[in-house]
């Protein structure tokens, strides 16, 4: 099979930016290999290169046979003798084609497909230019080309004979470069069976995967697992080698979340734990060499984040000579957005509706109150400032220090969870309650002044707070009606609409139809909106249910089209015997059943029951009878049951297996 490998040698790309990268150009070449007959392809990527590779079917593209229709054969010779012209072919070599409308002349042209090399010679340029990045730049060159990085040189080909193009200034070649340090100083001229070897031999380990066993295989023991360090590594380097260093014990008196804040987010260290789980006073560092025979690196880090962790003891004494209850005041000259005021205005609402929801909870109101009123204090703080990273943590730290009590210091630290939805949920209920109250204000004022999330932008992350909330309501099972809290904006209680459904669809795993039916009925209280789906997930399932839910669909349609308001009770005494009394009968069986409790599996396996009475009715019943009276009354039965049931779910929404049904 053809072989074709294409490197672009850049200057160092962030790391975050490397897998989209690859997508994108993986993205941009699928369709010049689908012209080849496809087959597979494969990418790879270092902070410096971009590499893809692919065998493909065909040495070749396929010809392509087309007939070309030209003007209606009732034109005249004068408009045949012009489309031939244009399409350089006799007058004679035209032919009549029937388009369904009529006759019209036409040809037959064929065009040859180019060799493949020739083909990737003219495509890959656009493909390369065309890698989409969060960022770009316009570096000098003769073409003007937009990258992340410059390029410095491309590797390309076919084969192990060269593909001939050019961008940003950069000829292709047959030739990389190995490591910006530990490598050959020039050019290094390659076949393809020799790229993977001879880059090792330059140390550069070119697959990811490579690079991420190379990292664990030195990490030692001990080493907390944090994989999303470890792919920050695994791209910021060529060729890793851990190192192992420590630091004086002393530090450990330092709250360990400080400590391993400053190793993870400011060095990028691994952190290591005894077995007892407890900080150890050892760190990992990652370095883009092939070791550190005199301890050089290890020293160098050592005295790196020795200084930094005299920073942070430093603003940990500065900062416990003021209490956060002290720190209030000085919110206030802390802005939360410029349309909205500061962040004492901002606690001080949290506070308010904290306490609201804390007495429909039974949440310790006090701790509720003090938590919430506290909780931004610590953005006043030196350790915030210098390590932004830690707010809320650092001031549920600093509360447990200063003798806020635990379940103060708890929620304060947990209030701004979950950060994701893989992450937990504040662990206490007053914590749950202060991080639902701070979401919310954030959420009610953003919108209240029109800062609403548009697109795929959203910068004060107003999509993450609604997740989680819907994710605290919903694990925390708390009986709370969301919209309750949110007034009356109605775009804010659309996003919040989105973000349910979103939750229950992609993070739950519910069918979409499902989803929509159960939230159709009402939305608010997140741990009934689960227990009602839940049942209608398993009830469906039944050989009642989704002939059921067609029933109910054309009720809707039937009573759309009937246009009335009120239909007012159901008159017994204008039933007719049989069909229409039965169904009459078994829909106050079913209603009398659900008054009586139990669970929404049961309520709606009972109303799931009444499917041979609805489908006799249907059968045997004209709604739209001549009578007034006992059409009115007829409608009346079926709005009564369209009404009565619906409170568990909007059965019309269901899809059924002929589609939603039709009156």
């Amino acid at each position: 099979m053809p072989d074709l490998l294409l490197e672009i040698g850049v200057e160092e790309i962030p790391d975050w930016m490397i897998e989209p990268a690859l997508e994108s150009l993986d993205s941009n070449l699928a369709p010049v290999m689908e012209k080849l007959g496809g087959g597979q392809a494969w990418t790879d990527a270092t902070p410096r290169r971009l590499v893809y590779r692919s065998r493909y079917t065909l040495d070749k593209e396929p010809d392509e046979d087309t007939l070309v229709q030209g003007p209606s054969l009732g034109a005249g010779e004068k408009a045949a003798a012009g489309f031939a012209r244009k399409m350089g072919v006799a007058v004679t070599e035209l032919s009549p084609m029937d388009t369904g409308k009529g006759l019209y002349f036409s040809v037959r042209r064929q065009t040859i497909g180019l060799p493949a090399r020739e083909l990737l010679a003219a495509a890959l340029p656009a493909a390369i230019a065309g890698v989409q990045f969060p960022k770009t730049m316009h570096w000098a060159a003769k073409d003007g080309i937009r990258f992340i990085r410059p390029i410095r040189w491309v590797l390309a080909l076919l084969d192990d004979e060269i593909v001939p193009f050019e961008i940003g200034g950069v000829a292709s070649g047959d030739w990389t470069y190995g490591h910006r340090v530990l490598g050959g100083k020039g050019p290094i001229h390659i076949t393809i069976g020799e790229y993977y070897p001879m880059l090792r031999e330059n140390y550069v380990v070119v697959r990811a995967s490579d690079r991420e066993s190379r990292i664990r295989a030195g990490l030692g023991e001990g080493v907390r697992p944090d994989p999303e360090l470890l792919k920050t590594l695994v791209y910021l380097t060529e060729f890793p080698t851990a190192i192992r260093g420590s630091f004086d014990p002393q530090y450990l008196a330092l709250p360990a979340e400080i400590l391993s804040t400053v190793m993870r987010h400011h060095q990028r260290y691994f952190t290591v734990e005894t077995p007892a789980g407890t900080l150890s006073p050892e760190f990992v560092t990652v370095t883009n060499t092939d070791g550190d025979e005199d301890g050089l690196i290890r020293k160098g880090n050592e005295r790196v984040l020795r200084a930094r962790f005299n920073d942070a003891r430093f603003f940990w004494r500065v900062d416990q000579q003021k209490k956060l209850s002290a720190r209030v005041e000085d919110l206030a000259k802390v802005t939360f957005q410029a349309k909205l005021g500061s962040y004492k205005e901002k606690a001080e609402r949290v506070q308010q509706l904290a306490v609201q929801i804390a007495t429909r909870v039974h949440a310790d109101e006090n701790v509720v109150s003090i938590a919430a009123l506290l909780s931004k204090c610590d953005l006043t703080t030196e350790m915030v400032k210098e390590f932004t990273e830690l707010q809320g943590i650092v001031g549920g730290l600093y509360a447990r220090e200063q003798g806020e009590g635990e379940a103060v210091a708890m929620a304060i630290y947990d209030h701004y969870k979950p950060v994701s939805m893989e992450d937990s949920i504040p662990r206490s209920l007053e914590g749950q309650v202060v991080a639902l109250a701070d979401k919310i204000d954030t959420l009610r004022e953003c919108f209240r002044v029109g800062l609403i999330p548009t697109g795929s932008k959203d910068p004060f992350a107003l999509r993450r707070a609604a997740q989680g909330m819907v994710k605290i309501l919903a694990e925390a099972k708390l009986p709370v009606d969301l919209f309750s809290f949110v007034g009356s904006n109605e775009e804010l209680l659309q996003f919040l609409h989105e973000r349910i459904a979103h939750y229950l669809r992609e993070v739950k795993g519910f069918p979409y139809d499902e989803v929509n039916a159960v939230t159709a009925a009402k939305a608010g209280v997140l741990p009934d909106v689960l227990d009602r789906l839940i049942a209608l997930h398993d009830v469906r399932s039944t050989p009642n249910f989704e002939p059921l839910a067609a029933s109910f669909k054309r009720i809707e349609n039937i009573l759309k089209q009937a246009e009335v308001g009120d239909t007012g009770l159901v008159k017994p005494e204008l039933l007719a015997p049989g069909p229409e009394q039965d169904l009459y009968h078994s829909f106050l069986r079913v209603r009398n059943e659900m008054t009586k409790g139990g669970s929404y599996s049961a309520k709606l396996t009972s109303i799931a029951s009444l499917r041979p009475q609805v489908d006799l009715f249907f059968d045997k019943i004209l709604v739209n009878d001549p009578d007034a009276a006992i059409r009115r009354n007829r409608l009346a039965l079926l709005a009564g049951l369209l009404t009565e049931f619906s409170t568990i779910a909007d059965f019309s929404e269901i899809v059924t297996q002929g589609g939603n049904a039709q009156n």
